[in-house]
Parts: C-alpha cells; structure tokens; sequence
C-alpha cells in the first residue's frame, strides 16, 4: 500500500517534480517533510557537526529553490536534492579548514622489505557501505572514517557512503578523476587498518 504522504511513489514524484519546476510553495514544504531529516544525515555525515549540517541543510532547499528552473522534471527530485546537499556540506567545509591536511601516511599498513603487509589481515570482501550497513559494525567503521584525514575522508564518503561516481566526486572537489581513484584506494587501505582490530576475534 503507499503512502500518500509520502512522495515515493510514481504518481506522488511525478507531481512532485512538476510543482518544484513550477515553484509550488506547497510542493518545496513537501520535500522539507519528506527529505529534511534524510539530508541532514548527509550533511552531518560530511561536517560531523549538528549546527553546520542544519545550516547546510537549510542552504540546500534555498539552493535548490532559486535553482528550480533548471531541474529536470523527469528526474527523481530525492537524488537531485542529495546532490545540492552533499554540495552544501562541502562548501561549508571548504569554508571551515584553519589547519593543514594532515598526512595519510602514519594510518596506512606497513609493508616489509618482501613487500607483504607488516599487519596480517583477515579477509575483507565487504566494501565499507556495507559494512557500515550492518548494526554490530556501524560505530566502529563511522568511528574509524573519522580518523581518517579529511580530504580522503570526504573522498571515502562520497564514493562508498553516499554512492557518487568518480566524475562526479571529481567534480565537487575540485579533483582530477584519476586523483580521486587514489585517495580513495588509499582512505579504504587506511580505514581497513584502523578497523582491523575491531574485527580480529569477530573472524571465523
């Protein structure tokens, strides 16, 4: 059965889509209801502070209102807004840096001189979305992505956690694709590292 608060379903989006197009008032208090809470995840997630999310959050819907002549009607209005959030929180960040990146380096495992890790690893075939998506291991991996150095932190969320693609994560840093595909493969090393122990005596 669906939900006729809730602009989930086909018919609901379609007109949904129309009246943010069209700049319906009551249309842009609708995707406040439906989306407010889903998009401040996203920007706390981002910022990891409750007034910085609820200030991009609220940037985000002024945003995306003076940008809705441009909106594609035929597109899903819940994945046109994530975007202009996940933006948001990303000038905010900009905005936010007093100190200089720290370095990557002291979290990545060690190699030895055959080139093997230093650190023995238990198998890890789960990418770190779906991690996180399992209750028993969510706090360690969030707590772990936020040890990591913000610009592969960010990196790492918008590519695993949020599920941009690397042109478009490209896009939004500032960054060269092949940049990212870097960072990226170097925060997910670092937060297998961090995590490690967390798992050693949950292995079979």
């Amino acid at each position: 059965m669906s939900d006729r608060s809730s602009p989930s379903s086909e018919l609901d989006e379609a007109a949904l889509a129309r009246g943010v197009r069209e700049g319906d008032a009551r249309a842009f208090e609708q995707i406040i209801r439906a989306y407010g809470a889903r998009l401040l995840a996203v920007t706390r997630r981002i910022l990891r502070d409750d007034d910085a999310a609820r200030d991009a959050v609220q940037d985000a819907f002024i945003s995306a209102y003076r940008s809705r002549r441009t909106f594609n009607a035929e597109s899903k209005v819940s994945t046109w807004l994530h975007r202009i959030a996940v933006n948001a929180a990303l000038m905010k960040l900009r905005s936010q840096r007093r100190k200089p990146e720290e370095s990557i380096d002291a979290i990545l495992p060690g190699f030895k001189d055959d080139g093997h890790h230093a650190q023995q690893f238990a198998a890890w075939t789960e990418p770190p979305d779906e991690r996180v998506a399992r209750k028993e291991t969510t706090v360690a991996v969030r707590r772990a992505i936020d040890r990591l150095p913000e610009s592969y932190r960010t990196v790492l969320l918008l590519r695993d956690i949020e599920g941009l693609d690397t042109a478009e994560t490209a896009k939004m840093l500032g960054l060269t694709a092949n940049a990212v595909k870097i960072r990226l493969h170097r925060a997910r090393m670092a937060l297998r590292a961090l995590i490690a122990p967390e798992f050693q005596g949950a292995q079979p």
